[in-house]
């Protein structure tokens, strides 16, 4: 995997946003294979896509790229996007793409994640402001992806400060993720919430510390009367899909990811 970008592609383009996104969206498809199925390489989809910028051939997996200018590992706890009913709708279809976030720096890549779209509820989406009536398209709203809520687990590393991590690990680490998608939306929130409590924890933890998250669970969730029984459930579940493991009676410990 080259992390240099194509330099030369930029000599079309003025524009410092333009620049950026054509050597990103270039580097990508030149170099990322697909993380779900381990397909070598993945093209750029149909322009204009709705919240949508790549494809893999074989398995059909979409996903998007928003980049930064940066020469580190940690990522903003925000990152801006594009209109928000269009991200909304996206995200709550079930056919959502996963997305990719890089960092880049004197035109070569340093970091780049994946977050399997199983991640994306609408909780995570911040509505921005209206353009005001002089802008050029005013009333337009756009949004902001809370990267900060998403559980560590899902940020799935590719490239960490210039060194190219195994394809094959990474992958494993996806399908471990990815086996965590649910039916409904609702559902992918519950598991969602859960797991970002888990994180709270020490590694190793008891059913009585995740009954401390019971009154905030109960703000996100109002109509669900027994909340106690849900969490039970959704341990439960992370525990058949090896993310956590039951050690004894009301005793849990976090299973170590890459």
């Amino acid at each position: 995997m080259n992390l240099r970008f194509d330099t030369t592609l930029a000599r079309k383009y003025k524009s410092k946003s333009q620049i950026a996104r054509v050597l990103t969206e270039d580097w990508l498809a030149r170099n990322m294979y697909c993380p779900i199925c381990g397909e070598v390489s993945i093209k750029s989809a149909e322009v204009n896509a709705p919240v949508k910028d790549f494809v893999c051939n074989k398995c059909k997996s979409q996903y998007e790229l928003k980049s930064t200018q940066r020469n580190s590992d940690s990522y903003d706890k925000k990152i801006n996007d594009g209109s928000y009913s269009s991200m909304i709708e996206r995200i709550t279809s079930m056919d959502n793409p996963s997305f990719f976030f890089m960092h880049y720096d004197s035109y070569e890549v340093n970091n780049l994640i994946v977050v399997p779209k199983c991640f994306f509820i609408p909780e995570i989406i911040e509505k921005r402001r209206p353009l005001p009536p002089s802008a050029r398209r005013a009333g337009w709203v756009g949004c902001n992806i809370l990267l900060q809520h998403i559980p560590a687990f899902a940020k799935i590393p590719i490239i960490k400060n210039g060194q190219v991590l195994n394809n094959k690990d990474v992958c494993r680490q996806y399908q471990k993720v990815f086996a965590l998608q649910t039916k409904s939306v609702e559902s992918r929130g519950w598991l969602f919430d859960v797991l970002k409590c888990v994180e709270q924890l020490d590694t190793t933890f008891t059913l009585k510390q995740m009954y401390s998250f019971v009154s905030t669970l109960k703000i996100k969730h109002p109509k669900n009367n027994n909340i106690e029984a849900k969490i039970r459930q959704q341990l439960q579940f992370l525990r058949d899909k090896g993310i956590i493991e039951f050690l004894k009676s009301g005793q849990y410990r976090q299973i170590k990811t890459i």
